[in-house]
């Protein structure tokens, strides 16, 4: 998607995208509702809509001992509806979206108003930008020698110097220093992140 960010922001060159208000923390439930309601739109209706995002970003968290990755919402209140601008005039449209639970407006309220270009191009860089810090999180590398920080655990925040790989069970034991004096401890990758 990266390379075609500048060239398309929407999938049709008619479309525009719109930035719809909604309830805080129900924002997944409603793309669903918006998604439902636009699967039953007729043919003709069905091509003036693009696509519904929700901007997410993946994040690495350790829960008994294992890592979880939980999607945190980057824009929250908001979802992006890319759409025909004729979409609005069709009376049978907007209501079908304004009038789902939860759903507070369009920007531009009864008239939809679009949004600029440099807006949606960067809304889309941004979710582009997650799902690429996801695959490179999932690709670290550790070499024996380097020095790593902590970021989850007793010894959070604290740097240490690795000293055995095993990739096997995706662990490396590191000597902290804790009181002057290295202490050998064993962590999960997901616990420790290179320093730069």
């Amino acid at each position: 998607m990266s390379d075609n960010i500048e060239q398309e922001i929407t999938s049709n060159p008619a479309f525009k995208w719109y930035s719809l208000r909604v309830v805080s923390n129900k924002e997944r439930k409603i793309q669903e509702m918006i998604e439902l309601e636009l699967s039953r739109l007729r043919p003709e209706e069905k091509s003036l809509i693009g696509r519904v995002l929700l901007p997410v970003k993946k994040q690495k968290k350790i829960r008994n001992q294992r890592p979880v990755y939980v999607e945190q919402i980057q824009m929250p209140g908001y979802i992006f509806v890319e759409a025909d601008p004729q979409a609005w005039v069709k009376d049978s449209i907007l209501p079908k979206i304004v009038d789902i639970k939860d759903v507070i407006h369009f920007l531009g309220k009864e008239k939809p108003i679009p949004m600029r270009d440099s807006e949606a191009r960067s809304i889309l860089q941004m979710i582009d930008s997650a799902d690429e810090e996801e695959e490179a999180t999932k690709e670290t590398v550790f070499v024996v020698g380097e020095e790593v920080k902590v970021i989850e655990g007793p010894f959070q925040n604290f740097l240490g110097v690795v000293q055995e790989v095993n990739e096997e069970k995706k662990k490396i034991k590191l000597v902290i220093r804790v009181f002057g004096r290295g202490t050998e401890v064993e962590l999960s990758f997901l616990q420790v992140e290179k320093q730069l």
